[in-house]
């Protein structure tokens, strides 16, 4: 196959791990299931959101591509709890995240490892 017969989807397809395929497709089943306990249909959370329906389905079937910032809204309107609900807890979360990152190097670097001497 030609690389010019590819779809653009095709050559931007990324390779996700099963665990964050797993997570996208269980967070599309919450939103989709809370939804569905509102009574709210795809249209009508989509407006909410201020997203395009098709957008919410990709949401729903836990397409790893749609941009998390959407997916997370979508969510926090449905009542799918992420983290901790509570602004004050969520704060601390961050807080508490931040001073682990203030202790760990500021760039990681992959460190040079002697090559491994095998001939016995």
């Amino acid at each position: 196959m030609s690389k010019s017969s590819l779809t653009a989807q095709q050559r931007s397809a990324r390779a996700y791990s099963r665990y964050a395929r797993e997570a996208a497709v269980l967070l599309g089943k919450q939103v989709r299931l809370a939804r569905k306990q509102r009574g709210w249909t795809e249209r009508e959370l989509s407006e909410r959101a201020g997203i395009a329906r098709a957008t919410l389905q990709k949401i729903e079937k836990g397409d790893p591509r749609v941009a998390l910032g959407l997916a997370f809204e979508v969510a926090a309107l449905v009542g799918v709890k992420l983290f901790d609900p509570e602004a004050p807890t969520l704060a601390e979360h961050i807080a508490r995240t931040d001073d682990k990152l203030a202790l760990l190097p500021a760039a990681v670097r992959r460190r040079a490892t002697p090559p491994v001497d095998d001939d016995f």
